[in-house]
């Protein structure tokens, strides 16, 4: 996790992450949420993790056009061919990804 105020790494000290730059604390508490994705085989488990944790970036959603999304990598085809980013929407929780 990012500090907000100086944007250094936090670190998690007694249950808070606490950044060491700045000083500033923030609470671990928080609702989990699990994203999944589907496959012709089985269900696969993305990403689960409180979400102010998970990296964001700016890209256009397709449904509702929103200009932020959380995003991971995974290896979902061979290890000579390249990973598949993973996007899923600030605003919508729609999920599509990019080979």
């Amino acid at each position: 996790m990012f500090c907000p105020t100086c944007r250094s790494l936090m670190f998690p000290q007694n249950g808070t992450f606490k950044c060491g730059k700045c000083g500033q604390e923030r609470s671990t508490s928080g609702s989990k949420q699990v994203f999944t994705t589907q496959t012709k085989v089985k269900e696969m488990l993305i990403i689960e993790s409180i979400a102010p944790t998970l990296p964001r970036t700016n890209v256009e959603c397709p449904t509702c056009g929103n200009n932020e999304a959380f995003w991971v990598l995974r290896q979902t085809r061979a290890a000579d061919e390249p990973e598949t980013k993973i996007y899923r929407c600030v605003k919508c929780s729609h999920s599509w990804r990019e080979y």
